[in-house]
């Protein structure tokens, strides 16, 4: 028989799934509306299933119950979400990107296993939690005070290579600290490297340090990359 009863956690598992991807999809994310919608749906239906298990049938075990703990449903359902949080993070040169869309994904299977074992206003409240972090705290996070960094290459001319306290004052003028100098040395092109870590308010001055940069004597190249959230 049909049980209509089942209806309400799976189709409120999916909305709430929905919502999240949304917001995802909106800002362009690799995991988005499809994706959230499928994870929430399948966490809910898998503790739908561990939380009914009086109308398993298992074939060859006539008039036996075979009882399974559902919080071992839970443990397997977020520790394979991490496979999946893992797909959806990755680096690009000096950033990482996806971790804010990895936990999302995380939050969103809880919230289909909330679905799942009948507990609706806890998996209400977190869906309408997690939208809030997601979309309104957005605006809260972009006006709070914060220090961004920058990786900087620096490449000289061996014979015109600055000291370390010269490129030091060269970021310090546009507002940046250095905190960490490398070198590298390449005596076959005559080239002396320094990679540098430096931190600064945002937002960071980086047209400034270009600037400055273009008119620093001796200087063979440069890259200045911002490092991403």
């Amino acid at each position: 028989m049909f049980d209509w009863s089942l209806v309400w956690p799976v189709g409120a598992a999916m909305v709430a799934g929905g919502l999240i991807g949304i917001e995802r999809t909106y800002h362009g994310h690799p995991a988005g509306f499809r994706t959230h919608i499928l994870v929430c749906l399948t966490s809910c239906v898998l503790m739908l299933a561990a939380m009914h298990q009086v109308e398993w049938r298992f074939i060859g075990l006539p008039h036996q119950n075979v009882v399974i703990d559902p919080t071992r449903m839970t443990h397997g359902l977020l520790t394979g979400l991490g496979f999946l949080c893992a797909g959806v993070i990755f680096r690009e040169g000096f950033s990482v990107h996806g971790l804010t869309t990895a936990a999302s994904i995380w939050t969103t299977s809880a919230i289909g296993i909330l679905f799942g074992v009948g507990m609706y206003g806890l998996a209400v409240i977190a869906a309408a939690a997690s939208l809030a972090v997601l979309a309104a705290l957005r605006l809260a996070d972009a006006r709070l005070p914060q220090i961004r960094v920058v990786d900087v290459v620096l490449r000289w001319r061996a014979e015109a290579a600055p000291r370390e306290t010269e490129v030091q004052a060269l970021l310090a003028g546009v507002g940046l600290k250095t905190v960490r100098i490398g070198h590298v040395l390449d005596p076959a092109q005559g080239v002396h490297e320094h990679q540098i870590k430096a931190k600064g308010p945002a937002p960071l001055n980086v047209e400034g340090l270009i600037e400055k940069l273009n008119a620093a004597p001796g200087l063979a190249g440069f890259s200045a990359v911002p490092r991403d959230d």
